[in-house]
């Protein structure tokens, strides 16, 4: 991978409010409780990115990283930072009932070590609980290879994600 970042985008299937980065062979981290930041928690082993729209689909776009990139400012109502494990460097993003129709870039391009991604929403106080006919939802993750670190909370100021923190 050059030092230009590599980039994918695809729309991803929600079901129960989450779509899912995992890694078949290997839990990606220690369990984080739903509370702890209302973006993204860890549970049996698997990130979840959890969004206001119970049922339907949402635009993922991935950029994988050599080193740490600056957080895209943006738009984004929420970006949180969590560290990931791949066992088999297949840590990738999946729908969590359905296959993705095109699959995003592999998150751990580098093989199977740490990493970290960061989680950018923006869209999740548009279509709370709903099953929306077309996209209301946009996340951009952004990946790159490092030893694990602590989660960090760089913006929270969507009400979905207070109303999660909250529970």
């Amino acid at each position: 991978m050059s030092n230009k970042a590599e980039r994918g985008q695809a729309r991803v299937p929600v079901q129960y409010h989450q779509f899912d980065i995992s890694d078949e062979d290997g839990p990606t981290g220690p369990d984080l409780n739903r509370g702890h930041n209302g973006l993204v928690r860890i549970t049996d082993g698997v990130t979840v990115v959890m969004t206001g729209i119970h049922t339907g689909d949402i635009d993922v776009t991935v950029t994988l990283h050599q080193t740490e990139p600056t957080p895209d400012s943006g738009t984004w109502h929420e970006i949180v930072e969590v560290s990931a494990h791949s066992a088999s460097g297949d840590l990738m993003v999946r729908g969590t009932m359905d296959d993705l129709d095109e699959e995003l870039p592999v998150l751990s391009f580098n093989g199977p070590g740490h990493y970290r991604l960061r989680v950018h929403a923006r869209g999740r106080d548009t279509a709370v609980d709903l099953a929306p006919d077309g996209v209301t939802e946009w996340y951009l993750i952004q990946a790159w290879p490092t030893p694990a670190q602590e989660v960090r909370v760089l913006r929270q100021t969507d009400a979905y994600g207070a109303s999660v923190r909250a529970r």
